[in-house]
């Protein structure tokens, strides 16, 4: 089943509203327990960063699995990488071989700790068992893939190509049951963690939401001005936040969909966020110097991650503050350095 954007639009409402809360929240915590903002600005300094080098090109995703214990990477040289985080060594990786071209993106299944999903430029979307690193099914879209993101409940998953088309195939099956073409550009999507809506950012600055499985246009979010790029739910399901080549990020109230702040301390245009699982942080990246990490409820920058190039993603470990990270960083004699970070934070009163 195909269906056109003017059929999606009709009954969606704009929303475009700013309401941002009086007074500034400065609630900080570590794994739940209340800690001072001087604790918290300790904690951030006492920092420890991790390399692991693997790829041949440039580091395009990363994304950690459901329990954390596995990180996986894909790259320009046409490979996925699985890691162990407190392995950084090659030896104890695992090479993912299969696709002919770019890995874009890559996303694991939110229910299961072994199977990974991965998009391509070669057309495909391809599944993986990171235990064997065997590829367990290929799924032949219409074209350049260029985003993927697993549902929730692990039943679905969607694949965004450079045709502005999104395709959603159906895990069981390795079959695609639906897709959805978009006459304007389409960026990063996801679901929210109920998975009963899906989101669309667009190169119109707007961010879509639609029923899920429906597909039908909910509302449509005004709060850019240039094209929206990335977007992510957070885990705790209060917020929505959304990266604009306008070099800022928006956060959304889940209830009622109105702009409740924005984040402002990039000047590129965010290429990539991500909450913390405790939802109380976000990392945002671009062509800055350093990757931001804001408090999500006060709206203040905490901590600068300095970069010595553009970073293309960041993700926070699902259950602990550890930041994974990756972009176009360069060696000596100009190769890419084919590589990722992990930022981590230890508790800040031990």
């Amino acid at each position: 089943m195909t269906e056109t954007e003017e059929n999606l639009t009709e009954s969606g409402k704009i929303i475009y509203d700013w309401n941002p809360p009086s007074g500034v929240l400065e609630n900080y915590a570590y794994q739940g327990e209340p800690i001072t903002k001087a604790e918290m600005t300790s904690m951030f300094e006492r920092h420890k960063t991790r390399e692991y080098k693997g790829h041949k090109e440039k580091v395009h995703t990363v994304a950690w699995n459901s329990d954390g214990r596995r990180i996986a990477s894909g790259s320009v040289d046409k490979t996925a990488r699985v890691w162990n985080p407190h392995r950084p060594e090659l030896k104890y990786s695992t090479e993912l071989k299969g696709h002919t071209d770019s890995v874009d993106q890559l996303d694991w299944d939110p229910t299961h700790p072994d199977r990974l999903a991965t998009a391509s430029c070669d057309k495909t979307a391809r599944l993986w068992d990171q235990r064997s690193g065997k590829c367990t099914a290929v799924v032949q879209t219409g074209g350049e893939n260029i985003n993927i993101c697993w549902s929730p409940d692990g039943n679905s998953i969607a694949v965004g190509d450079k045709n502005d088309t999104i395709s959603f195939i159906e895990t069981r099956t390795h079959t695609i049951f639906h897709t959805q073409k978009h006459t304007m550009e389409v960026n990063e999507i996801g679901w929210n963690n109920a998975n009963n809506l899906f989101f669309v950012t667009t190169g119109q600055g707007t961010i879509r939401v639609y029923d899920f499985p429906d597909t039908k246009l909910l509302y449509t979010l005004r709060g850019h001005t240039a094209n929206c790029y990335c977007v992510e739910a957070d885990p705790t399901g209060r917020y929505l936040a959304a990266g604009s080549a306008d070099a800022s990020v928006t956060l959304w109230d889940m209830k009622t969909f109105n702009c409740v702040r924005a984040f402002s301390e990039l000047t590129w245009p965010v290429r990539t966020l991500s909450f913390s699982y405790d939802g109380q942080f976000i990392a945002s990246a671009s062509e800055d110097s350093f990757i931001d990490i804001s408090h999500v409820e006060s709206g203040e920058s905490v901590y600068h991650i300095e970069c010595s190039a553009a970073m293309n993603t960041v993700a926070w470990h699902p259950r602990d503050y550890y930041l994974a990270y990756a972009g176009d960083e360069q060696l000596v004699d100009n190769k890419y350095a084919g590589n990722l970070r992990i930022f981590s934070l230890k508790n800040p009163r031990s």
